[in-house]
């Protein structure tokens, strides 16, 4: 899932529910504990409970936003990339945390590394962004409130802090105290404006003990956008009751705590709101800066490469080398993929075949599928048009099963470039290879005789993909061939960026020009259309007034 910062942005609280096992069970922190005794009565399903934040109509149009977060083991961290300089909109930001027994004390400090990676993106303040956080197993702890911490370096420290209450999981008393107390006048929550947003996000790893649907609903009601995030054996139902919609930008889950690191990269786009660094001047482009959201990428002047560094540039040399290219897709088809991420797939495939010169001297395509075995689509030389090659893989159907990434790359090695399946002598062998997990088999001798033979291997891996692995897979310069991303959505980005590194070496400049031309429309578009939500922003405001 991935949250669009357009779309996202009006976050009113943002609550994570985390349950460790095992530290300790004395919590330290600000403020009372609720519990068995206390508030109880506000989760019944005709009670109107405490009162929550007053709310207005967002000039976004959209509602604030509450986050809930299941976990189960384990968590690796992800770098938001070059380019990534950001600045994020004034926020009130509650973590509500779940801290059950059922988090081992390894788990609970993934998942403050996980909090931890996203205050480090925010702009921390008493007028910019402020961060509460709440804590709960079977009673509640308010471990800061929003009014606490006025910088980033005090926001860390307080959450290095943090230790488990190990007990139940009254998740739905979590939530009606996020309402009623962390987005309180009395706790530093400020009053919601279009240049204000709540946010909570909730991170938990199982079945809550109480009803969350209709306090949830209550939330949502009273203008918190809601995130949910489970990890492992988390009832994914549950997730969906708490989150807001539309659940695909909502719920997030993660197989264990190992990878729970890698959604702070989604946390850190949805708040960041100035995206045309280049006009800021907040970049380090040596010629061109291309500007998206939140982001910027660097391109050189007619005449000019970019440098492997993405930022300075370098005058062409027209090579002399061959413009064959035999390229081989090895796809992961198995069950963890699903099948809507398996269409995504599919136009990640396309995406990068429309970028190519199809034809008997320039490129071929091949396209090999995996899971438990392996199954060849098509071989090289087989389709002679990108339209042909194009229908064939929206044709290709979905494997699911298991991993055997291992397999699959030895088949690549000993028949996908084998002159019986069409590969040309002297043409350069590219192979691209998709996974979204761990694989079942070894690798590593069939990874080392790709590169050893020569194969210029590109590594791409979502979601729960091992990085080790893609880094086993990747050619050399590593860096340069291999790429991660927490979500499918994303991974059109990927492309863009293979598109210029798989292009043919006979004339780096032309290449270089057709991806600069397409990042400069790509640019331009996004301007436009940055305009035009303004436009209707100040529309809203107009007709608010009005009214």
């Amino acid at each position: 899932m991935r949250v669009s910062p357009g779309t996202s942005l009006a976050l009113y609280g943002l609550l994570l529910l985390w349950a460790p096992r095992g530290l300790g069970l004395q919590p330290r922190g600000e403020g009372p504990v609720w519990g068995d005794r206390m508030e109880r009565e506000a989760l019944r399903p005709h009670s109107p409970g405490p009162p929550g934040p007053q709310v207005t109509t967002l000039g976004y149009g959209q509602p604030p936003l509450l986050l809930w977060t299941s976990v189960y083991p384990s968590v690796a961290v992800t770098n938001v990339g070059e380019g990534h300089l950001c600045r994020t909109r004034p926020t009130d930001l509650v973590f509500v945390v779940d801290s059950s027994r059922s988090v081992r004390p390894v788990e609970f400090e993934k998942v403050k590394v996980f909090l931890s990676q996203v205050i480090e993106s925010l702009d921390v303040g008493p007028n910019a962004t402020r961060v509460g956080l709440v804590n709960y197993a079977s009673a509640v702890k308010q471990e800061f409130p929003l009014r606490a911490h006025g910088s980033k370096a005090a926001l860390l420290q307080a959450v290095r802090r943090i230790q488990p209450l190990s007990t139940g999981t009254m998740t739905g008393l979590a939530i009606q105290f996020a309402i009623s107390k962390a987005f309180s006048d009395a706790e530093g929550g400020r009053t919601r404006s279009p240049d204000i947003s709540k946010v909570a996000i909730v991170v938990t790893d199982g079945r809550p003990q109480d009803s969350v649907r209709e306090v949830s609903a209550r939330a949502r009601a009273g203008g918190i956008e809601v995130f949910a995030i489970g990890v492992g054996r988390v009832d994914k139902a549950t997730l969906r009751q708490i989150a807001s919609e539309p659940p695909d930008e909502h719920v997030d889950y993660v197989e264990s705590y190992s990878v729970i690191e890698k959604l702070s990269k989604k946390f850190q786009e949805a708040f960041c709101v100035v995206s045309d660094l280049c006009a800021t001047g907040d970049h380090d482009c040596e010629q061109v800066c291309i500007s998206s959201p939140g982001s910027y990428a660097c391109a050189c002047r007619e005449g000019f490469t970019l440098n492997s560094d993405g930022k300075t540039c370098n005058v062409c040399s027209r090579g002399g080398g061959s413009s064959a290219t035999d390229l081989v897709f090895l796809i992961d088809g198995s069950k963890s993929v699903r099948p809507e991420n398996f269409e995504l797939v599919k136009k990640f495939i396309n995406q990068i075949v429309d970028t190519l010169d199809v034809s008997d001297q320039l490129a071929q395509v091949g396209l090999v599928q995996y899971s438990s075995s392996v199954r060849q689509e098509f071989p090289l030389g087989r389709f002679h048009t990108k339209k042909d090659i194009k229908a064939a893989v929206r044709n290709m159907s979905y494997m699911e099963k298991g991993t055997m990434t291992g397999a699959a790359l030895e088949y690549m090695v000993d028949n996908s470039f084998s002159a019986s399946s069409g590969a040309r002598p002297g043409a350069q062998k590219v192979g691209i290879v998709f996974t979204d997990g761990r694989s079942q088999d070894y690798i590593n001798d069939a990874a080392k005789k790709a590169k050893d033979l020569g194969f210029k291997m590109f590594a791409v891996g979502v979601g729960n993909a091992v990085e080790d692995e893609l880094r086993e897979i990747a050619s050399e310069p590593v860096a340069e061939h291999y790429f991660y991303t927490a979500d499918f959505k994303t991974i059109s980005q990927i492309g863009k960026k293979l598109q210029e590194k798989i292009c043919v070496e006979e004339d780096p400049c032309a290449c270089e020009s057709l991806v600069k031309f397409q990042a400069t429309v790509e640019g331009l578009l996004q301007a436009l259309t940055r305009k035009l939500e303004a436009v209707s922003k100040r529309l809203a405001v107009l007709e608010n007034r009005v009214v």
